[in-house]
């Protein structure tokens, strides 16, 4: 058996439930944690409610990883163990548009504004990014006038997706479901006062065959030596163990 962080982890296969804004990141950090741990590990990815849907039916998953907010429920009502969270990843919202169509401004709430209120499609998410931008867009005065507009994919779908197929202007969703995907021209993050963050962190399951291999995978991803990888996929490193 192989320890990580004082602990022992055996050969045992894990399963993992996942929603899909860290998905390219741990596409290359689940290899490696195969390879140097011999644990097997067997993703699940399903949007977040479904993800929260299945959890509360009754299926067991080793761990979990979602955005925290939602971990946090899950661990109150007992279906996570309580202090297994490990913070993955910081995700920002970010704006995207076809590859070769012209780039909007959105570096100011005015700017915003207008920008929405000149799109003809706008691409949004079921995610946590789109339940923010429900918000923000409220906020901003404009949600009653622009949702008609909304196009939105089935829950765990790709923004970016429509965006590629012409069925959106601009699109929104988490910054790693956007970059990086072909088709689609990634134009940057909402600025500081129009953000909103989304931790993603994962939990190890209360009914989990193999706990101990469940806390040190969630542990292996939020590492600080795999910082450059979550980088490179557009997501920010968090840092807490």
């Amino acid at each position: 058996m192989t320890s990580i962080g004082g602990r022992q982890a055996s050969a045992a296969p894990i399963t993992v439930l996942a929603t899909p804004a860290i998905r390219e990141a741990y596409a290359e950090l689940a290899p490696l944690f195969e390879t140097q741990i011999r644990n097997k590990v067997t993703t699940t990815w399903v949007g977040t409610a479904d993800l929260a849907k299945r959890l509360n039916g009754g299926e067991v998953f080793d761990a979990v990883i979602c955005a925290s907010s939602l971990l946090e429920e899950l661990t109150d009502s007992g279906k996570l163990m309580a202090g297994s969270r490990s913070d993955v990843a910081r995700s920002m919202v970010g704006v995207a548009v076809k590859a070769g169509a012209p780039r909007p401004a959105f570096g100011s709430e005015a700017e915003l504004k207008k920008t929405l209120l000149g799109a003809k499609t706008i691409g949004i998410s079921t995610g946590p990014s789109g339940v923010y931008l429900n918000q923000l867009f409220q906020r901003m005065g404009v949600l009653d006038e622009i949702k008609p507009n909304f196009r939105i994919p089935a829950p765990g779908g790709m923004v970016a997706e429509l965006l590629a197929k012409g069925e959106a202007d601009i699109g929104f969703q988490q910054v790693a479901e956007l970059v990086n995907k072909p088709g689609v021209a990634y134009i940057g993050a909402l600025p500081g006062n129009l953000q909103g963050v989304t931790v993603f962190s994962g939990g190890v399951h209360s009914g989990s065959n193999e706990p101990e291999a469940a806390r040190a995978f969630l542990r292996f991803l939020a590492s600080p030596e795999h910082a450059a990888v979550l980088t490179k996929h557009g997501l920010e490193p968090v840092g807490r163990w």
